[in-house]
């Protein structure tokens, strides 16, 4: 089967999970309610197919007034005003629907397409057009002949609407709609969180789920599901062990982390957690390996102060090669760092990552199933790079009983990691602080649990030089 020439939405994120757009001359709904972000993303798939050979039309009806809109629109940077009036044309035709119903609509349509022949329709709001309609019957008649008129024609048509998802059951639009695109939001405390999703798209394969966005000066900016990579049949297991930079941890362990394993390091508040991180992340970067510190809970100039306390001089390790990313727990989008984490792996060769921490994720996360699913593709796609990853947890109440608690998010973490790393304190006299390997695949380590002091180098595992 020959492919379908493609529609760009504007978003490469978007047209990534649609399989490389809207197929051209197909009839799309765009649905969600008020605010979800589906007008703003119309209108930038309208400014990126703008062109000189031949026009996109954008009609209004009984929504927002059409001078409303364009002074939105001009607020996002693909706003481009050389092209109103010329490859972009809007045109409100709320008044002429209110005399004469979906009959004005049809004959704007025709007319349009003998003048004008736009390559794109967008038809904001085509739900309004359902109150003007006398009977359902009437309505299906009118779009009958709509849809008649626009398969007719080559041109790719956007219907924009207030659906919900009865709608989608129940109205005739959306059984002749060959793609249907559903934009969701998620009202939080301090945020909303907001989704798209494609609930169909004739002759595509596309990416399934939910999609996380947000919308900036740009127009949307859209974080795609992250899903397992796919594992070839045959692939050559790479054995190397990554040294930990953690003095006396290495012979624990067989030697090191084999190279792409992901280690889950728990303790309490003050066991050294983030020393741990820091110390492996520095060893990989003397080793001449790109390193990637992920971190939410010491700002840029808190841990500037913990690596200078490591007795490393902080902007040396950027140029040889320590990224240090930043989010706020507060602001935390799961969707948008995992973008992030892997731009930053593409654009730098990223040997080793550090994750500080997991619990930050947890709390963060609206949707305990969505980042269980997320935590394993995550560590998936970390093994198949042959990226060794170092994950921290801060377990609760002092006791790293909590990391196995089957109650707790990190739990259903704790079984994909290859390695687990106790970190443990106990105060009477004086702090005492404890380590022992829990857990690591495919090699014999140590039982023990162990004496481990903080000094000016950082962790040392106490006689185990």
């Amino acid at each position: 089967m020959t492919d379908r020439a493609r529609i760009s939405t504007g978003n490469q994120q978007a047209d990534e999970i649609l399989g490389g757009g809207f197929p051209a001359n197909s009839i799309n709904i765009v649905m969600g309610q008020p605010g979800t972000g589906k007008s703003i993303f119309a209108e930038q798939l309208v400014f990126e197919n703008a062109g000189d050979d031949r026009p996109i039309l954008y009609l209004t009806t009984l929504s927002e007034p059409l001078a409303k809109i364009v002074r939105h629109v001009q607020r996002f940077a693909f706003f481009d005003e050389e092209k109103v009036g010329r490859s972009v044309v809007y045109e409100d035709v709320g008044p002429q629907l209110v005399l004469g119903g979906m009959g004005a609509l049809l004959d704007c349509v025709a007319r349009a397409i003998e003048t004008l022949a736009p390559k794109v329709i967008v038809i904001d709001s085509f739900k309004a057009l359902h109150d003007l309609s006398p009977s359902p019957a009437e309505l299906r008649r009118a779009l009958y002949e709509l849809t008649g008129l626009l398969t007719a024609f080559e041109t790719t048509v956007f219907l924009i609407g207030e659906y919900t998802d009865e709608d989608a059951r129940r109205l005739p639009e959306f059984a002749v709609a060959d793609g249907i695109l559903q934009f969701l939001r998620n009202p939080l405390s301090s945020r909303d969180e907001r989704f798209l999703r494609v609930l169909k798209l004739r002759g595509s394969g596309y990416l399934e789920g939910l999609h996380a966005f947000r919308i900036g000066s740009g127009g949307l900016e859209i974080f795609p599901r992250l899903v397992s990579p796919e594992i070839p049949e045959r692939y050559t297991i790479v054995e190397e062990r990554t040294p930990t930079g953690i003095e006396g941890l290495d012979r624990l362990m067989g030697g090191g982390l084999w190279r792409g394993s992901t280690t889950v390091v728990a303790g309490p508040t003050g066991s050294g957690k983030t020393t741990a991180g820091l110390q492996f992340a520095l060893e990989g970067v003397r080793r001449g390996e790109p390193c990637l510190y992920a971190n939410f809970q010491e700002n840029p100039m808190q841990l500037a102060r913990c690596l200078r306390g490591l007795g490393a001089d902080v902007e040396e390790a950027g140029r040889r090669g320590l990224k240090l990313m930043y989010a706020s727990p507060v602001e935390l989008q799961v969707d948008s760092l995992i973008v992030r984490l892997f731009q930053e792996i593409q654009r730098s060769g990223t040997r080793r990552v550090v994750i500080d921490s997991v619990g930050d994720l947890i709390n963060a996360a609206s949707d305990p199933q969505r980042l269980h699913d997320y935590l394993y593709a995550l560590a998936q796609h970390f093994t198949v790079k042959g990226v060794t990853s170092w994950m921290t947890f801060e377990s609760a109440g002092g006791s790293t009983d909590s990391v196995f608690n089957p109650n707790h998010g990190a739990a259903r973490f704790a079984y994909m990691s290859d390695n687990i790393i106790l970190l443990s304190t106990d105060v009477k006299d004086r702090v005492k602080r404890s380590i022992a390997v829990v857990k690591e695949r495919a090699s014999a380590h140590d039982l023990g649990v162990h004496e481990l002091e903080i000094t000016a180098r950082g962790l040392r595992v106490v006689g185990h030089d």
